[in-house]
């Protein structure tokens, strides 16, 4: 029951959170690009979250932790929520003064790169049950090296990358998506913050990098 408030009440937060920044800017609850943000990113994240509720409650617990207590990591998380925030902003201004106008097939291609990259979120997820959202080593975690992890050694961010870039397209703003351009190189320093910890604290690692060599897209880095 703990686990059940803990993650209904962070989403009803988030969903709160998320309104208020986009349609607070905008100056209306007639814009349809907020709908379709809210709708392709909370009707999955409310369906994973059931699975996990059911089928993997522990993966769910972890993933609800976001306390970080690396340096970098905080860092990081901190950048990442003002990017956020000034994103949905401009993305609600950008609807309210008509900055810019994307066309309509773009709209469409971008909610279907963000649903097929909740799918693959999924995907990560169901392959590393040692996956928090905080940057630590728990006790009997091993090395996953299996599925998308055999292509890029942090899938999740890769996967993370192709969400939170398609949003801004989903809801319409060209510039939006300017402002949401640098979460590249914040995932970025926490791949490599986060590397830094697993080669000096979980076994086989080391190895496993030397197999894997791409980071985040394979031929580029």
């Amino acid at each position: 029951m703990k686990l059940l408030l803990s993650a209904l009440t962070k989403l009803i937060v988030g969903l709160g959170l998320i309104v208020a920044l986009l349609f607070g800017p905008a100056g209306t609850f007639d814009y349809a690009g907020g709908w379709r943000l809210l709708g392709v990113l909370f009707v999955p994240m409310l369906l994973l979250g059931v699975a996990l509720f059911i089928w993997a409650p522990d993966l769910l617990r972890s993933r609800l932790k976001s306390k970080e207590q690396r340096g970098t990591q905080k860092g990081v998380v901190a950048l990442s929520g003002v990017l956020f925030v000034a994103a949905f902003v401009v993305a609600g201004l950008d609807y309210r003064f008509g900055w810019s106008k994307l066309p309509e097939w773009s709209i469409w291609l971008g909610s279907i790169l963000f649903l097929v990259g909740y799918g693959l979120y999924g995907e990560v997820m169901r392959e590393n049950r040692w996956l928090s959202r905080s940057v630590e080593v728990v006790e009997g975690q091993k090395v996953v090296s299996t599925g998308l992890y055999g292509i890029v050694r942090h899938p999740m961010y890769s996967v993370t990358i192709v969400m939170f870039l398609s949003m801004p397209i989903v809801l319409g703003s060209l510039w939006a998506f300017v402002v949401m351009l640098p979460y590249v190189v914040i995932v970025a320093l926490r791949a490599r913050d986060e590397e830094r910890l697993l080669t000096s604290e979980l076994d086989g690692y080391k190895e496993y990098c030397t197999k894997v060599r791409w980071r985040l897209l394979p031929f580029v880095w």
